[in-house]
This record gives structure tokens, sequence and C-alpha cells, in this order.
């Protein structure tokens, strides 16, 4: 398993300017390629493949018009063309996907260093080609077991380090509690669990409304291309940065609380795409996937165990007493009450039960 550890590289740096011309190079270098892809297809209605791009890539770095990519770093560059590859292959396998598209040097933010082109030096130093570079270094990490490294640049125009290293195994340092919960994932509350438990939504883009809506208001009173329509819109980039970063270390935090508390946690699959049609933004404030994604990992760190059951269940119409499935059950109906048994509770508390008895694994698996 490998980890990412994410440094902010030094702002006032005068060579940043060197990291900022080299995205904006391989930003020059995936364009080409996606029209190389387009043009090939046009003329011989078949996908070229990854490795025909890689060899007609060391062709044109001998022309005189492409001589300069012999300027950037070789993997760097063959790493343009596994993105598009990736890109490609996410498409053939599913066809609700878009093909890579051309990307603007603002919107390309990063390339990739594998196993040449850097080198860490003592302290918060490292050399990226011929030039040395300082970043905050705020963790230790194991240079010998470094994987890739990855410069990148956010809408603010701040670099930094992304380092991949081979993780250890994991030692589980949390003592189990023997508990095991059913989660229902909620827009008012945010999380309702078997046992009672609710956790309200935190809403930070909510809290930061009027900044945003400020932000916005004066870029858009700006003339395109000024300097001021430029700090307008950093301003902008840094207040939404400040939002999501608020939202993820919500998650983390919550994430090691469950784990702390619960052996086993049960949730359910949800349909984002249909849920952001119905409630739009709001679903996209509260970070479902996100938070899955880090809690996943959190409980393989911790040795909990988080299970989902499969999309469509009807979790919040059947009855956790009976199994009876009350099918004109509304939205707005936040109590379940079943017309057979005559069991009432929260519906979200009745989902949440559902859940755990349908997702909760076998006693062998856990032990």
């Amino acid at each position: 398993m490998y980890v990412t550890y994410k440094y902010k590289m030094y702002s006032r740096c005068d060579r940043n300017k060197y990291l900022h011309r080299e995205i904006d190079a391989f930003a020059g270098v995936y364009n080409h390629f996606i029209a190389l892809h387009k043009r090939y297809y046009r003329r011989f209605k078949k996908y070229p493949g990854k490795f025909r791009m890689i060899n007609h890539l060391a062709k044109l770095k001998k022309t005189v018009r492409f001589s300069h990519w012999r300027l950037l770093p070789s993997q760097a560059l063959q790493n343009v063309i596994e993105r598009i590859d990736f890109g490609y292959q996410k498409f053939f396998v599913k066809d609700n996907k878009r093909p890579p598209k051309f990307r603007s040097k603002f919107k390309y933010k990063s390339y990739t260093l594998k196993q040449a082109g850097y080198k860490f030096l003592d302290g918060n130093k490292m050399r990226i080609g011929e030039r040395v570079f300082r970043y905050h270094k705020s963790r230790d990490f194991d240079v010998d077991r470094v994987k890739t490294v990855t410069i990148k640049r956010d809408r603010v125009g701040d670099l930094w380090l992304c380092v991949v290293v081979k993780a250890e195994a994991f030692k589980s340092f949390i003592v189990k509690t023997g508990k095991t919960a059913g989660f229902d994932f909620g827009l008012k509350t945010y999380l309702t669990a078997s046992d009672g438990t609710k956790i309200q939504s935190p809403l930070f883009f909510n809290r930061n409304s009027r900044k945003v809506k400020k932000a916005h208001r004066n870029l858009s009173g700006k003339k395109k291309g000024s300097n001021n329509r430029h700090r307008a819109r950093v301003n902008l980039a840094r207040v939404h940065r400040r939002v999501a970063n608020q939202r993820k270390e919500y998650h983390w935090q919550l994430a090691y609380q469950l784990c702390k508390e619960y052996d086993v946690m049960c949730f359910e699959k949800l349909n984002i795409k249909a849920m952001k049609q119905l409630w739009g933004r709001k679903i996209n404030d509260l970070g479902f996937s996100d938070f899955l994604t880090i809690l996943k990992y959190v409980a393989k760190k911790t040795g909990k165990h988080v299970t989902q059951i499969k999309q469509g269940l009807p979790s919040s119409k059947t009855c956790s007493a009976c199994d009876n499935v009350k099918e004109n059950l509304e939205l707005r109906e936040r109590t379940f009450h079943c017309c057979q048994c005559g069991l009432e509770m929260d519906r979200d508390l009745n989902a949440a039960i559902n859940i755990h008895r349908w997702g909760r694994p076998p006693v062998a698996e856990v032990a």
C-alpha cells in the first residue's frame, strides 16, 4: 500500500517560476497528443495505443520543431501519455464518461517524476533538474521508499509537492470495542447511527456563503484581462480552497472518531449523480463519497471494518421489526409508521437499523 504526503513549497521562492513554466510546457505536450489521438482515429478508425504514442514521442524529440521537449524530464513526458491513455481506458469501459479533451495552461495542474529527475537533500530541500527548491516539511518520510514525486499547482497559484511513499504494514493503535453499527446519510443530519447517535451536517459552504458571494461580486466587476481581475480570481480560489480544507479536516476527524467507537461500520451505496440532480450543491457540500474514501483508509489503518450494502435496497421503506415494505413512503415523511406491526420511529433511524442488519458481516470475518 502507498501513502501520499503533501507539502507546500515555499511561495516566495524566485525559482518557482521555472516549475510554473514546466507545467505550462507539459500542458502543450498534453494538448499535442490529444490532437494526435483525434487525428489518428479520424484516419484509421481505431485507438493508437499507449506504446505507439510513446515511440512517436521519442521521434518528435529528435526534430527541430519539438527540440525544446528535450529539456523536460523524459519519464514525466511519458507520464503525460499514460494519463491520456488512462482517460481513454475509462471512456472505453464506461460509456457515460467523456474522452480526454484539450486543457488550457490554466487548467493543467501537475506533472509527475518517477525514478529520475529529482533528489531529496538534507532538511527541507530537494533538487528538481538542476535547481534546488525548498518546501514546508511538516513530517518525515522514508526517502528510500519514495515511488513518485508530483509537482502540483492549485487554482490559487501555489505549488505543492506530493510524495508517494510505500507504506509499511499498519499497526493498529486503537483498542477494539466490539461495537457494530449501521449509518444512514442524510441532508440535515449528516449521519444517523443504528444505536441512536446523530451527527449534524456541517455545511461549510453555507457557513462561508457570504465570503463566496463577496468574492464573486468583486470578480464580476473587474475588466477581463486586467491585473485586478487576476487578483480577484485568486482571491475567489483562495476562499473555495479554505472551504474545501475545512470540509476535509472535518471528514478526517469524524473518521477517527467513528473508528474509535465502532469496530464494524455499515453504509449504503448511494447514487450520487441522481442525488445531485435533486439537491444540487448541497450534496457537493456534504461530500459523502470523499468521507467514505477517508473512512476506509482510517479503518484499514486502525484495524476496523467498513462494509457497504448494494445500491437500491429500500432501507428507508422497510420496517426494521417485521420487514414490511411501505411503497408509498414520501420523502417529506420524517417518521416511519408501519401499518402491519405498528412500529413508529424516526425514518433515518429505521434506515440505519436496516443497513446494520443487511451489511453486518459474520463474526468469523471480523475476528
